[in-house]
């Protein structure tokens, strides 16, 4: 099948799901009667320009077709959370994260990014990141993803 057939079916399947690796997304293809291996998928994906992105909902990454106005979640921001995060701790409805002094904001800035289920607003200070959040439930489950994604 052509190339452009081939990667308007990878478009389609990381739209319609999270896939993880470029072996699922080889099986993925299979499925759908594509003759494809590895190699070839990794080729497909640099012309597409995917990426991968940390998915909000199970805290794994995920490939994603990125616009230049998306919000989408770079390795550099997953690396530099877990370099300047100390912890993370649920107090009440709020989710609190202590970093190394001075970090907070870049910090703050990547939780924007990640579109948490709930957040109502993130504020900073030099060391401190606060993201309110409706109830103690939703709190609980942010700082849970960002537990994932510190390690």
């Amino acid at each position: 099948m052509a190339r452009s057939t081939r990667q308007s079916k990878i478009l389609e399947l990381i739209s319609m799901r999270e896939i993880e690796t470029q072996d699922e997304l080889v099986s993925s293809l299979k499925k759908a009667n594509f003759d494809v291996t590895q190699a070839t998928i990794s080729r497909d994906i640099k012309e597409l320009g995917l990426i991968k992105i940390l998915s909000s909902e199970t805290g794994k990454y995920k490939y994603s077709l990125v616009d230049n106005d998306s919000q989408a979640v770079s390795n550099k921001y997953i690396a530099i959370f877990k370099e300047a995060v100390i912890s993370i701790k649920v107090l009440g409805q709020f989710c609190l994260i202590k970093t190394i002094k001075g970090m907070a904001s870049a910090i703050c800035g990547l939780m924007d990014k990640l579109n948490l289920d709930g957040v109502a607003g993130v504020l900073s200070g030099d060391d401190t990141v606060m993201l309110v959040l409706p109830n103690s439930s939703y709190a609980e489950n942010a700082c849970k993803t960002l537990e994932k994604l510190s390690v």
